[in-house]
């Protein structure tokens, strides 16, 4: 049952897991083998590699049934698509009140608000109601008609981060516009990633790989006792090929991309990644954009800011707060691409 596709299709698998040996690793073993779990959430599948610890052995039935509890839970408080999530009815309340939440919730849309504010509002979780008009929301297929400009301006009035409050104590969210709507869709999934990293390493693992629609938390050595390797797509509409290789031992991946979830109206192409200023789905060159974080929820988040800004406007933020990216663009003759330095020193050639 599809709990939680979050409805911002740019944060869709974006790359896929690349580990040579794979075959070898021991699925849904315990002792001294590595774990390899696989199963479904979000509307999409979840992965996680897993070795034990040497003081914890971990059987596979009770670490995928903990696994399931955390993402569960997340969708509990997160999905748009699960009616009664906290976050479903808090999107349902047409009041200005103080709406009590989780802790969790709350801290999520505080680091949404934080990345809203020092972008300046490209990245902006309350523009739910433009993704819906454009035909991308929970349950559409991307293939809505190009709204009017009447519909365009109504939408683009219900958003506004800055409407958006949070209180800590007792936790609480508040709309300063009764009609407002919160899509955690560009942030959330990377956050049920770090959930059930914590969960793993809370079992006694040093030394795993999570992995929720192509977004990764890595820790630890893979069981081969190298770096986990992961594979950056190529980002084409059809078929799966590999751009791009790195290694990570440590930390938050994500991918944003507008190359899987778009429409075409009299030749024009429309992506699902929309600018809340204009209303209207961004029009430049970046056809994906990776970012490398401490954790994979602003890995997540900073992706999509990217993403919504462009190849030269993204570069040039990247590098300016510092955020570790991989950048690739569409160009006549097929692709281009950069690198921040600190993305630049886990790049490695694909087998």
């Amino acid at each position: 049952m599809k709990l939680f596709p979050f409805t911002l299709p740019a944060f869709l698998l974006a790359f896929f897991l690349w580990f040579p040996g794979l075959l070898l690793v021991a699925c849904g073993t315990g002792g001294a083998g590595a774990l390899r779990l696989q199963g479904e959430t979000m509307g999409t599948t979840w992965s996680v590699i897993v070795v034990p610890g040497d003081n914890h052995p971990l059987q596979a039935a009770p670490v995928r049934s903990g696994i399931e509890q955390v993402l569960r839970v997340v969708n509990d408080r997160m999905s748009t698509w699960q009616p009664d999530s906290e976050l479903s009815r808090f999107n349902r309340n047409r009041t200005t009140n103080w709406f009590p939440v989780s802790s969790e919730l709350v801290d999520v849309v505080e680091a949404a608000r934080g990345i809203s504010e020092i972008s300046a509002g490209i990245y902006d979780v309350t523009v739910g109601p433009l993704v819906n008009l454009w035909g991308f929301g929970a349950g559409q297929a991307g293939t809505q008609p190009v709204p009017a400009e009447a519909e365009i301006e109504a939408a683009r009035a219900r958003v506004g981060f800055q409407h958006l409050e949070t209180r800590e104590q007792p936790p609480a969210l508040r709309k300063q516009q009764p009609d407002m709507y919160v899509d955690l869709s560009s942030i959330a999934k990377g956050y049920g990633v770090d959930q059930v990293g914590e969960y793993l390493e809370a079992q006694g693992s040093g030394r795993y790989m999570v992995e929720i629609g192509g977004e990764v938390r890595t820790l630890g050595l893979s069981p081969r006792g190298d770096a986990w390797r992961i594979a950056i797509e190529k980002p084409v509409d059809l078929g799966r090929a590999v751009q791009q290789g790195l290694k990570l031992e440590r930390g938050g991946l994500a991918t944003s991309g507008d190359y899987r979830n778009f429409f075409t109206e009299n030749s024009r192409r429309y992506s699902h990644t929309i600018d809340p200023v204009s209303g209207r789905p961004v029009i430049h060159r970046l056809a994906s954009v990776s970012v490398l974080a401490q954790n994979t929820m602003l890995a997540d988040g900073y992706a999509t800011l990217l993403m919504a800004m462009g190849e030269v406007k993204g570069r040039e933020f990247a590098l300016e707060h510092g955020i570790d990216a991989f950048f690739i663009w569409r160009t006549e003759h097929g692709f281009d691409s950069f690198a921040t330095d600190g993305f630049r020193q886990l790049l490695v050639a694909p087998d």
